[in-house]
């Protein structure tokens, strides 16, 4: 299996209408990832984590939803150190002209995450099952 099979191709959601209970707790494990704006970083995988441990045994399509959240935090972290390494280089080399691209880039980067976030939440909440664009499935 290739790399680019992790991108393009997302599992299946699961099958059936959910009902209210699961629609709200999908709901939670998409945003239980904002809780990253206040602890650091940390709750953009805790949160998403949790939601997923707690409720993978009862309630799939909440599973499904945290996992895929989980899924989307892990590879904006990686875009984000790899974005973060590059422009540090890139912003030293050109004796810190290069803030003036990189800054607005990482600003870019933080509101795509929020609003993919929200969308997918919203989605959830109505019951459909939300694949975040360019996401690396790590977590299967």
């Amino acid at each position: 299996m290739s790399e680019f099979e992790n991108l393009t191709a997302p599992p299946p959601p699961p099958s059936g209408s959910p009902s209210a209970e699961e629609k709200q707790w999908g709901m939670f494990g998409h945003l239980s990832a904002l809780t990253g704006v206040v602890t650091g970083g940390l709750g953009n995988f805790l949160g998403p984590l949790i939601v997923w441990q707690m409720k993978k045994d009862t309630l799939p399509f909440a599973a499904d939803q945290a996992k895929e959240a989980l899924n989307f935090n892990i590879t904006l972290l990686i875009v984000g150190v790899v974005f973060g390494v590059i422009g540090a280089i890139f912003t030293a080399i050109t004796l810190g002209l290069g803030a003036i691209l990189v800054v607005p880039v990482a600003l870019a980067l933080g509101v795509a995450w929020l609003v993919f976030t929200i969308m997918a939440a919203i989605k959830a909440n109505d019951g459909v099952a939300y694949r975040y664009p360019l996401t690396i499935r790590l977590i299967k």
